[in-house]
């Protein structure tokens, strides 16, 4: 039996297929239309991602990746925000790709559930943010 794309992944694929044809739009606006359209709860979570991506590490190019909140290092995704909806989740995601090289012996974590934003998620996530883009 043949496995079905569900709604949600099918717009994803649909959101990235538009990102590779280069639509001219602004990363960074996309971004915050993406932002804007989220629900209170994530849309907090992922306007504190933003915040801190920027502040910390400001060489990061913001854009969206299949219609996710991104940010990409000579034009590879290091990380990315998903919020519960997109995928119907009970949790958002941050997300790190491989090019962010969080190796740590023969087994280590690429994403992380978040609930909510506090200063002690907020510790946590810079640590692993700059880690990520010193290996990058």
């Amino acid at each position: 039996m043949a496995e079905k794309w569900t709604a949600e992944e099918r717009a994803a694929i649909k959101d990235r297929a538009a990102e590779v044809k280069g639509k001219k739009v602004d990363g960074l606006t996309a971004v915050l239309e993406k932002i804007a359209a989220m629900a209170p709860a994530d849309r907090k979570i992922a306007e504190s991602i933003h915040r801190l991506v920027v502040k910390i590490a400001p060489g990061l190019e913001v854009k969206t990746w299949y219609g996710m909140q991104a940010y990409f290092l000579d034009g590879k995704a290091v990380l990315f925000f998903q919020d519960a909806a997109k995928f119907k989740s009970r949790y958002s995601t941050l997300g790190f790709q491989d090019s962010a090289q969080l190796d740590d012996g023969d087994m280590w974590p690429t994403s992380f559930a978040i609930l909510a934003w506090s200063s002690a998620v907020e510790k946590k996530v810079s640590e692993i943010i700059l880690r990520a883009i010193e290996r990058a």
